[in-house]
């Protein structure tokens, strides 16, 4: 799902393009040995040896964490995109690390989510209710006024404005819903101007345009760029190390997917996730606005549900003990970026990839987690 856009990754080569966000000290993860967590023995070693024998190919990170502590955290060799300093991309071969930048994609539309909430307790933005356009006043001229005024934030929030737009093209075809937003003038303009395919609410298209629209809404009602407010009210209360937040070819900040971070990092947020907004007794992301992001909003065409630019949806695995069903919470970015949430479990899982912009790319992050995490996982009562 698919903004897909290219990211620096690495501390060092992120450095060139986009300031890293200065961080308090990062957060130390305590870990738990497998059979604590109540893994199969020998679990560690297959799931390692899963992904370096070639079944879920170009993975580069897995971190495993449940009850609160790291269970598996692996760094694999990988092919991933990077930027020459001229801005030139090419793939080369990279020896991922726990200290290393990684790239999020659209992961990052799931933490705009988690930002309009804080914003929306301090009373910084409108309620998910609001009229849409009444945050775009100069764009009082646009065409089909009467029904562009029937939008509110949720809609945009929830990906259901029912604008016309397409990730699934090429990155490099101007007819892509993102490549276009890129290069226009106005973003903003463009988003709110495409044609209506659809009545507000009754359809979900996955939309980074949406994403934008919310980035600046957050910007204007908090009076500060997204990274500031981000790191003041979020990262920095999670523990969360240098991070970059990269400006897009039209200057815009990059808010749908130009996030990178450690994963460790990002372990942190679904670490926050489960523990229902809370970081070490503080209420960081107000647990309210985590129900109402993971309420389904809308029923996707494969079964699974969007909320508030989060994923939601049913797994049905076999366990150590046998077939289970378990409810997931989890944000996506292209290429395979994954962080899931078994809230039930407690128990979330982090996946980084450079599997970018092939419709296979689901596939070895999946594998990872159904095939090998949640099949050697005891879940019967000790």
């Amino acid at each position: 799902m698919l903004d897909r856009r290219k990211l620096l990754v690495g501390a060092t080569a992120l450095a060139g393009y986009s300031a890293l966000a200065r961080a308090a000290a990062p957060y130390e993860w305590q870990t738990i040995s497998p059979a604590d967590a109540g893994f199969v023995p020998g679990f560690g070693e297959r799931l390692d040896q899963f992904v370096r024998g070639g079944q879920a190919p170009n993975i580069h990170g897995v971190i495993i964490v449940r009850r609160g502590r790291v269970v598996f955290e692996n760094y694999f060799e990988g092919d991933d995109q990077v930027r020459d300093e001229y801005g030139r991309a090419h793939f080369e071969r990279v020896a991922f690390s726990a200290e290393r930048s990684h790239e999020l994609r659209s992961v990052s539309k799931s933490i705009v989510g988690l930002l309009y909430g804080i914003a929306l307790r301090e009373g910084k933005v409108p309620g998910l209710d609001a009229p849409l356009l009444a945050q775009f006043p100069d764009y009082a001229d646009l065409p089909d006024l009467e029904q562009r005024r029937r939008w509110t934030i949720r809609h945009a929030i929830s990906m259901t404005l029912g604008i016309e737009w397409n990730e699934d093209l090429s990155y490099d075809d101007p007819r892509n819903g993102q490549t276009a937003m890129d290069k226009a003038a106005d973003p903003y303009r463009h988003v709110l101007g495409l044609p209506i395919v659809a009545a507000a609410g009754a359809r979900w298209i996955y939309c980074g345009g949406a994403t934008a629209l919310i980035g600046k809404i957050l910007e204007n009602g908090t009076k500060q760029t997204l990274p500031d407010y981000a790191r003041e009210v979020l990262f920095d209360p999670l523990g969360i190390g240098p991070t970059v937040w990269r400006i897009g070819p039209n200057g815009e900040r990059n808010f749908a997917s130009g996030i990178g971070m450690r994963p460790r990092d990002l372990a942190r947020i679904g670490q926050m996730v489960l523990a229902r907004g809370k970081a070490d007794e503080r209420q960081v992301v107000p647990a309210e606005w985590l129900e109402e992001s993971f309420k389904p909003q809308v029923t996707m065409r494969d079964r699974r549900e969007h909320g508030c630019h989060w994923y939601l949806g049913e797994m049905v695995f076999n366990s150590a003990d046998g077939p289970r069903q378990e409810r997931w919470i989890a944000a996506f970015g292209n290429g395979g970026q994954r962080l899931y949430v078994f809230p039930r479990l407690d128990l979330q899982v982090v996946i980084t990839a450079g599997n970018y912009n092939r419709r296979d790319q689901g596939v070895p992050p999946n594998r990872v987690l159904t095939e090998r995490i949640l099949p050697s996982l005891h879940l019967n009562p000790n």
